[in-house]
């Protein structure tokens, strides 16, 4: 765990928490200590990027587990039909 007064200590980890891979966090890492927020900002970007794609294809698995759920919901209660 970083020390608070450990701004790059900090950062290392808040990058690792932020799942970026070793490749991402040495290339922020150096980016950082030159200065380079511009080209921070790009590779963090498409990090992002990358991580919201994850999130938008598991959303849609959840959607078709739920409409699966909602046919046979719908299956073993036609309408009309008593339970």
């Amino acid at each position: 765990m970083a020390e608070a007064s450990d701004t790059e200590g900090i950062l290392r980890q808040n990058l690792i928490d932020a799942g970026c891979d070793p490749e991402i966090v040495q290339q922020c890492m150096e980016l950082a200590r030159g200065q380079r927020t511009a080209e921070m900002k790009r590779v963090l970007t498409r990090h992002r990027r990358t991580l919201l794609d994850t999130v938008h294809a598991e959303e849609k698995k959840i959607d078709c587990l739920d409409y699966l759920f909602y046919k046979m919901e719908k299956d073993e209660h036609p309408k009309g039909r008593r339970r």
